[in-house]
């Protein structure tokens, strides 16, 4: 994959006065990495407030009195943040979901002392199983960002939770695994996420049947995935979709407008009855 870099019109100037590699770095690099302060800046002052775990409520039943227009109820919206992170990362995406009619959405806290993506899939689907009994829904959708959607794929494919989950979209999440930050690896879950560990090699195990459709966004300037294409999933046995996001990082995948709206249409889209996995291109350019 070929990322276009556009020339700077002082480009000659920069030449002279910083190193190559400053004066090589794009427009749409340099907006991107911005992007990418402010978002982390917003996000610790926000951090805090997402540390305690979202209160759980059962909808509130409509009056007998009030007349409603018939609608179809959509499965509830279930939110999984990434890495030494927490719920207060969506934010901006729960308040867009709302607005657009999503009902039921919970964002789920998992401890920052996980140390293994397994358990922490179990304990996944057993809030799955609380919240499908809650609501009287039978599937939820989830979204997952970065380790989030490694813990949900986890836990679709092999702890047989595509039995109660319709979509999972992910945001640059490393399905194959990612050598970034290699002085990081003394954290295990860390290793986990490295390619060719046992549970990235767990999920490169066939999956015959299973019936959750993923809808991965990657992005070409997500500076935590190498390779780039490390967030897109390829998998013989999975109905995928993988959507390449154009002009922002990985902080900028939960929060950016234009991403949301691709993540809502990817929840409002028809479940297919093809049988057999499809990987189908798809792009979304923000700038």
């Amino acid at each position: 994959m070929k990322v276009t870099r556009a020339a700077l019109p002082f480009l000659p100037l920069c030449q002279r006065l910083f190193p190559s590699k400053l004066a090589g770095l794009s427009l749409v690099l340099l907006k991107a990495t911005a992007l990418e302060i402010a978002i982390l800046a917003w996000h610790l002052l926000l951090y805090p407030s997402g540390m305690a775990q979202e209160r759980r409520a059962t909808p509130a039943l409509p009056s007998p009195d009030t007349t409603r227009l018939p609608t179809e109820a959509k499965p509830p919206v279930v939110l999984l943040h990434g890495f030494i992170d927490n719920r207060s990362v969506f934010v901006l995406l729960r308040r867009n979901l709302a607005q657009h009619g999503r009902q039921h959405i919970e964002s789920l806290n998992y401890s920052p002392l996980t140390c293994d993506i397994r358990p922490a899939a179990e304990l996944l689907g057993r809030h799955i199983e609380e919240i499908c009994e809650r609501t009287g829904q039978d599937r939820v959708d989830i979204v997952g960002h970065s380790l989030g959607g490694l813990i949900a794929r986890y836990y679709v494919q092999r702890l047989g939770g595509d039995a109660h989950v319709r979509t999972l979209v992910t945001l640059g999440t490393p399905h194959s695994g990612t050598r970034v930050a290699p002085l990081m690896n003394a954290h295990p879950i860390v290793r986990q996420m490295r390619p060719g560990s046992e549970v990235i090699e767990e999920l490169r195990r066939p999956a015959p049947g299973c019936r959750t459709r993923f809808v991965s966004f990657w992005s070409d300037l997500d500076q935590l995935m190498d390779p780039l294409e490390t967030a897109c999933v390829d998998h013989p046995d999975l109905l995928a979709q993988n959507v390449r996001v154009s002009g922002v990082g990985h902080l900028a995948l939960p929060v950016h407008p234009a991403v949301a709206t691709g993540i809502r249409q990817a929840l409002d889209t028809e479940e297919p009855t093809a049988q057999a996995a499809t990987h189908t291109g798809g792009g979304l350019t923000v700038a």
